[in-house]
């Protein structure tokens, strides 16, 4: 079917679908299959650093699947697009300028709804939801795409955030860093009132690259432009909200009007370090829906390799969109640019351009800084290759002259789980000394994130282990031997009452 088609066939309803962009994936160099039964303990130690998407067919013991990594790559992120890898920036900025179009599906007919759980029947610890680095505060939903309507304008917001299990029915949220999402969910939190959100679980990778736009107007809309194709959407259940029909799960809920009152994280960010605990409202759930055959995805986010993660991989995509976008605006003649993976995706860019009058770079320069905002930026000539790291180091040995051609801004807008800020609230940019002072070199925080080993002591019960010190979730799982760690998260829950409390590693110990 033509991308540009108005109206779409019923096989269309699985040409988005995450499963099949899975599948095919099948014979290519791009995806690790494992058929054999993984441990969801295994899980995050077979996708950190691989360089592949990761199909397990069989996991946690249900015999369920699971996806991750899927993103993490740009040819994956390329293929999704049906361009080469060189291409993908123009393919994008080609479709957002097309017209939004919808198709309005019943719960019958909608794939995403084929399944329906509510009431007491709701246990988001059934999911295959697995701990993903060795601080972390509990197992995380990583993949999901939040959406919500904005009570004030009508319009539909979207992003990507994570949950962390608390419960059967609620979950943890990271509502710290400035967006729409948080600026909705304050206004609702002052008036008193909860505020709806349904999070999608299983998407095509395209709706993942939507998530991370941050374009003016109705954002479901931005995924249908970006497929290039008419969007069925489906009511949820237990809310207004409209989200795309043909995901693999949706978790309906709304976030406590209490605030940001519950203690969140740790978690490996997607700088390769640890965000620390934070207050955060809690997300509580009113439905799951999901297909007969539902894949379950997760995303990886931190350690060592961030080349190799989803996050920094989407991150990269739209820096160098909006990078291209701004350039444009100042400069006659951009050639290229680029958004280093391995730095976080947004946090350094490089571009060349031919200069056509003297100061063209340096408007350029204060350009990216000011309205794209990486910590750097570097500015070359067209001989010089941007996506070769050899050339960039030659170019900055042979050809910049700090006191002349070094631009510094401070005391501006910095991303809060930059480390090296070491908790300042405000930053500079073009700064490139990388060590760490000596007096922070052992905040655990700022170690490597890590899959869990699970080699901490034994003991004969949960309780036993929170009462012999603060804890932390990998050490309880290896305390009673757990090879999945759910269980784990229902047992918490149950100690609430009993003086459950957690310490600022997020570490859990029992206060009597």
């Amino acid at each position: 079917m033509d991308a540009k088609a108005p109206h779409a066939r019923k096989n269309d309803l699985d040409r988005f679908r995450l499963r099949n962009f899975i599948e095919d994936l099948i014979d290519t160099d791009q995806l690790d299959i494992r058929d054999e039964a993984v441990d969801l303990a295994d899980v995050a130690a077979i996708l950190q650093g691989n360089d592949k998407a990761v199909w397990f067919r069989n996991i946690g013991g249900e015999g369920v699947e699971l996806t991750g990594n899927v993103v993490g790559g740009r040819a994956r992120l390329a293929r999704a697009f049906g361009v080469p890898s060189d291409q993908l920036r123009q393919e994008l900025e080609r479709r957002l300028k097309l017209k939004a179009e919808f198709i309005e599906l019943t719960r019958e007919t909608a794939p995403v709804q084929e399944v329906v759980i509510t009431g007491d029947d709701i246990d988001v610890t059934k999911l295959p939801v697995h701990l993903q680095h060795g601080a972390d505060g509990a197992p995380y939903i990583s993949a999901t795409i939040d959406y919500t309507i904005d009570p004030e304008t009508g319009l539909t917001n979207s992003g990507l955030r994570r949950l962390m299990l608390r419960g059967p029915k609620e979950t943890g949220i990271d509502l710290i860093a400035p967006s729409d999402l948080r600026a909705i969910y304050l206004k609702a939190s002052a008036r008193g009132e909860n505020l709806p959100v349904s999070f999608v679980l299983g998407a095509h990778p395209i709706d993942m690259v939507s998530a991370t736009m941050r374009e003016p107007g109705d954002e479901l809309g931005l995924v249908s432009r970006l497929r290039a194709a008419p969007l069925p959407t489906v009511k949820c259940i237990t809310n207004d909200i409209r989200v795309p029909a043909d995901a693999e799960y949706v978790i309906e809920g709304y976030l406590d009007s209490a605030g940001h009152v519950e203690k969140e994280g740790p978690y490996g960010e997607y700088l390769g370090y640890y965000g620390v605990v934070k207050k955060n409202p809690v997300f509580h759930i009113t439905a799951i829906t999901h297909r007969r055959d539902p894949l379950f995805q997760t995303a990886t986010i931190s350690g060592s390799r961030m080349d190799f993660t989803d996050t920094s991989n989407l991150e990269a995509l739209r820096a160098e969109l909006n990078a291209w976008m701004a350039l444009k605006s100042v400069v006659r003649e951009p050639v290229a640019v680029y958004a280093p993976v391995s730095a976080g995706g947004s946090m350094c860019i490089r571009f060349s351009m031919r200069q056509r009058f003297p100061g063209e770079a340096r408007s350029a320069l204060y350009t990216i800084l000011g309205s794209v905002g990486p910590k750097n930026a570097f500015a070359v000539d067209p001989d010089i290759d941007i996506f070769n790291d050899k050339q960039m180091e030659w170019a900055f040995a042979t050809r910049f002259q700090p006191d002349r051609d070094l631009v510094i801004a401070t005391g501006v807008r910095a991303v809060p789980l930059d480390p090296s800020l070491l908790g300042a609230p405000s930053g500079s940019r073009a700064g490139y000394d990388l060590t760490w002072p000596l007096d922070h070199v052992n905040r655990w925080d700022l170690k490597i994130p890590a899959p869990p080993t699970y080699t901490g002591k034994r003991y004969d019960s949960l309780e036993a282990a929170l009462r012999d010190g603060p804890q932390r979730f990998e050490d309880l799982m290896a305390a009673l031997g757990s090879r999945d760690g759910r269980e784990i998260v229902r047992d918490l829950y149950k100690l609430r009452s009993q003086g459950l409390e957690r310490d600022d590693q997020g570490r859990y110990f029992l206060k009597c």
